[in-house]
C-alpha cells in the first residue's frame, strides 16, 4: 500500500470509527460488535504507525497523549460560566415565577426542565469544527486547561459531526458546556477492583471524577471511565439558538450526550409534575443527582433577564431534600485550622448517608452548638449539604439519656489546648488562638514536617523555612513540592547551588515511610513513637483517617486526649484539602509491609553514648527489625542498652522492675 492509499483508508477507518462512537455514546446503539470495534481501531494503529505523516488529529487513536504537565494554565472564559440560585418547595418556585413576570410583563414563559448533574463543570471550545480547547468552571471567571486530560474522554468528539441544516456550527468558534461525570456502576466496579486488592475505596463519583481530571497525567486519566454530558451551546450570533430545547436537539446532532429526560412546559404545574416525577426516580439514573434544573425555554428572553450577582434570574436549580440518617454524638474534638481557629467537630458511630460513610461533622462554633443545643450523648439527624458535607441537621431530643453532656468551648479548649490561649475577637462567633498569626502557624508547622524525626528535608531549616514564606512562595505544606529554581533564586539567601540543593532535598523526599509522614504532619499529641504505632496497626493513611474513635483507642499508648486529638485533624477541612493537594502533587506515604522482625514485639530504651551509632539510627535499626524504641522504662519494656556516661536513676529504675540491661555490642549482636 502507497501513501496515497494509505491517507484513504485512514480517512475512511478514522470516519467510520467516530461514526460509531457516535451511534455507542449518544444514540445508545451499537451497529457493530467491540470485536469489530477493536479490528478496525488495530488496523487504524498498524496504518498510522507504517504512515505517521497521514496520522490525523482527529483519530480515535490521538485521544491519549504522553505529555505530563507540571502545572495547569489559567484561561479565561468567553463568558462566565455562573451558577444557579436553589430553591426547594413548589412555592419558592411560585416566588421566582412571579419575580421574573414582575420584570417582563405581559410575556408568556415556557419553561425548560432538566436534570442536574453532580460532576465537574467544563467548557469544551471547538474552532472549525475541530476540539481545541477544554476549560474547568474555576470561580466563573478563570478556569484551567485541561484539554489533554478531556480529550481522553471517549464520548467526547474531536470534530462536530457534519449535517446539511447545521453546517454553520463548523464554522467560527462552538462552545459547548456540560459536566464531566463517572456513572456509579463504573464507580463501584472501581471501588470493587480497589477493595480486592487491599486500597483504601473512593468517597463519592463526583470527587473522583473531579481529582481524575485534575490529574497531570492524561494516561491516568484514560484509565478511569468519564463520561461528558452537554447542557450548553455558545455561539457569537446568538439567535442561531433560539431556545435551550433546541440547543439539546442541536448538541445531540453535533455529538454529544444529552440528558433524554429534558423537557418543556407551558405552565407552572408541569414543572411541578415533573420535579415530582423524579424525586424517586432519580435514583434509577446512571449517574448521581441531587435536583434538577429549570429555565425560561426562549434565550432572547433568558439573556433580556439579566444576571444578579453569579446568577442568571430566568433559572433556577430545584433541590431534593438531602438523605438523612441518624447516629448518637460520642464527643466534640476541637480542630485548629491553619488560620488558628478552633473549630468543634461532633464525632459519631459511622454512618451511611447519600451514598457515603461519615462519622464526623463540622458544628462550626460555640454558637452553633447552643443554638442547636447538640449534647454528647445526643442522637442526631446528619445530612449531606449539597450532598457533599456531613452536617447536624438536628437534636432528637426525645431521644436524650439523662447522662447527655453540654458542650462548654472554654473549658473543652482549656482541656484539649492546655498549652494555648484563646480569644474571641469582638463581634466574631469564632476562637482564635492568641498571639499566633498564620504565617507563624505554617512556619513552626513547616519546621516540623522538614526536621529530622520527621521527612528530614535537608537544607530545609528554620532560616530558609522564613525566606520562603515570607516571601509568599510557601502557603501550605504541600507547597514546598511546587517550587521551582528560578522562584528560589530570587531570594537573597539563595544561589545557583543552594537552589538546587533545596529543589532536590524536597524532590527526594516525595515518598517517606509511614510513621515519618504522620508525625510529619504535626496531630497533636501524635510523637514518633505514637506514629509508629499507627503507622503498624493501619498500613496506609487512608485507613488511618477514616478510623472510628473506638478503633484509635485499641492502638497501644493511644488514650481518648490521642484519639480526639487525631479524630480532630483529619475531619478539619483544611487538613483535608491539604493531603488531597499532597496526592495530587504525588507526594504520599509508602504502604507499611507486614513483615516479622528478630527483635518482633521486643521493647527497648538505650541510655547513655553509644560509640558505633547514635540514638536515633539505634532507634530505627530496632524499628526495622520489628521492635519497639521507647524513651522512658516501663513494667513493658523488656531491655534497657547501656552505653557510656550512664546516669543512675534508669539503671536503678530497671533493677526495681526487673528489666534486664544489655551492652551495646550484645544489641549489636542481637540486631
Amino acid at each position: 500500500m502507497n501513501s496515497k492509499e494509505a491517507k484513504d483508508r485512514i480517512a475512511q477507518l478514522v470516519s467510520q470509527l467516530n461514526q460509531y462512537s457516535y451511534e455507542y455514546h449518544v444514540l445508545d446503539s451499537s451497529t457493530v460488535s467491540d470485536a469489530v470495534y477493536d479490528g478496525l481501531i488495530q488496523e487504524l494503529k498498524k496504518l498510522e504507525a507504517e504512515f505517521p505523516e497521514n496520522i490525523s488529529d482527529i483519530s480515535p487513536t490521538q485521544r491519549v497523549g504522553n505529555e505530563l504537565l507540571s502545572e495547569f494554565k489559567k484561561v479565561t472564559h468567553s463568558s462566565r460560566m455562573l451558577s444557579l440560585n436553589d430553591v426547594f418547595s413548589r412555592e419558592d418556585v411560585e416566588s421566582w415565577v412571579e419575580r421574573i413576570e414582575k420584570l417582563l410583563p405581559g410575556k408568556r414563559h415556557e419553561f425548560f426542565t432538566d436534570l442536574k448533574m453532580d460532576g465537574l463543570g467544563c467548557a469544551l471550545i471547538y474552532e472549525e469544527g475541530k476540539f481545541v480547547r477544554a476549560i474547568t468552571r474555576g470561580d466563573s471567571y478563570v478556569g484551567e486547561d485541561v484539554t489533554n486530560n478531556v480529550k481522553t474522554i471517549p464520548n467526547v468528539p474531536l470534530q462536530l459531526r457534519k449535517t446539511k441544516s447545521l453546517e454553520n456550527f463548523l464554522r467560527g468558534t462552538t462552545e459547548i458546556r456540560g459536566e464531566i461525570v463517572m456513572y456509579k456502576s463504573d464507580f463501584e466496579k472501581l471501588n470493587k477492583v480497589r477493595e480486592s486488592e487491599g486500597l483504601p475505596i473512593y468517597a463519592n463519583p463526583r470527587n473522583l471524577a473531579a481529582g481524575t481530571i485534575r490529574q497531570l497525567d492524561p494516561r491516568l486519566v484514560a484509565e478511569r471511565p468519564l463520561r461528558f454530558r452537554a447542557y450548553d451551546l455558545i455561539r457569537q450570533i446568538e439567535n442561531e439558538v433560539p431556545t435551550h430545547m433546541k440547543a439539546y436537539e442541536i448538541l445531540r446532532e453535533l455529538g454529544f450526550a444529552v440528558n433524554t429526560q429534558a423537557t418543556t412546559h407551558e405552565s407552572l404545574s408541569g414543572v411541578m409534575k415533573f420535579v415530582e416525577e423524579w424525586e424517586q426516580k432519580r435514583h434509577s439514573l446512571p449517574f448521581i443527582t441531587d435536583g434538577l434544573v429549570v429555565k425560561v425555554n426562549d434565550r432572547a428572553i433568558y439573556r433580556e433577564l439579566g444576571v444578579v450577582g453569579k446568577n442568571p434570574r430566568a433559572a433556577v436549580a430545584y433541590k431534593y431534600p438531602a438523605e438523612q440518617s441518624t447516629t448518637v454524638v460520642k464527643d466534640i474534638v476541637i480542630s485548629i485550622g491553619r488560620t488558628g481557629a478552633a473549630t468543634p467537630v461532633a464525632v459519631f458511630d459511622p454512618v451511611i448517608v447519600a451514598g457515603t460513610t461519615v462519622q464526623h461533622a463540622s458544628l462550626h462554633n460555640a454558637d452553633e452548638i447552643a443554638r442547636k443545643d447538640i449534647r454528647i450523648g445526643d442522637t442526631v439527624v446528619i445530612y449531606k449539604a449539597g450532598d457533599i458535607i456531613p452536617q447536624v441537621e438536628s437534636v432528637m431530643e426525645q431521644f436524650r439519656p439523662k447522662i447527655a453532656t453540654q458542650f462548654n468551648m472554654e473549658k473543652e479548649l482549656a482541656r484539649q489546648y492546655p498549652e494555648l490561649e484563646f480569644i474571641r475577637p469582638t463581634g466574631e462567633a469564632v476562637y482564635r488562638v492568641k498571639g499566633l498569626t498564620s504565617s507563624l502557624i505554617l512556619k513552626r508547622a513547616l519546621e516540623h514536617f522538614a526536621s529530622k524525626g520527621a521527612l528530614d528535608i535537608d537544607t530545609l531549616g528554620e532560616k530558609n523555612v522564613e525566606a520562603l514564606i515570607d516571601a509568599g512562595l510557601v502557603k501550605d505544606l504541600a507547597d514546598i513540592y511546587t517550587l521551582e529554581k528560578d522562584q528560589i533564586l530570587d531570594l537573597e539567601r539563595f544561589a545557583e547551588l543552594s537552589a538546587d540543593n533545596l529543589i532536590n532535598a524536597i524532590s527526594e523526599k516525595k515518598k517517606v515511610p509511614l510513621h515519618r509522614f504522620i508525625f510529619g504532619l504535626g496531630i497533636r499529641h501524635v510523637g514518633a513513637q505514637t506514629a509508629i504505632d499507627l503507622a503498624n496497626k493501619y498500613k496506609r493513611l487512608d485507613s488511618l483517617g477514616t478510623a472510628t474513635y473506638e478503633d484509635l483507642k485499641s492502638v497501644d499508648g493511644v488514650g481518648e486526649i490521642v484519639a480526639e486529638s487525631i479524630l480532630a485533624w483529619f475531619s478539619d477541612t483544611d487538613n483535608q484539602q491539604l493531603l488531597a493537594k499532597f496526592r495530587l502533587l504525588g507526594v504520599w506515604p509508602e504502604e507499611v509491609k507486614s513483615i516479622g522482625g528478630k527483635l518482633d514485639s521486643k521493647k527497648f530504651v538505650v541510655t547513655g553514648t553509644l560509640e558505633s551509632m547514635g540514638r536515633d539510627l539505634a532507634a530505627e535499626k530496632i524499628r526495622a527489625q520489628g521492635g519497639t524504641f521507647q524513651t522512658s522504662i516501663g513494667k513493658d519494656t523488656d531491655y534497657l542498652v547501656v552505653g557510656g556516661n550512664v546516669g543512675a536513676s534508669k539503671l536503678k529504675k530497671a533493677k526495681q522492675l526487673g528489666t534486664k540491661t544489655i551492652t551495646e555490642k550484645e544489641l549489636l549482636e542481637m540486631l
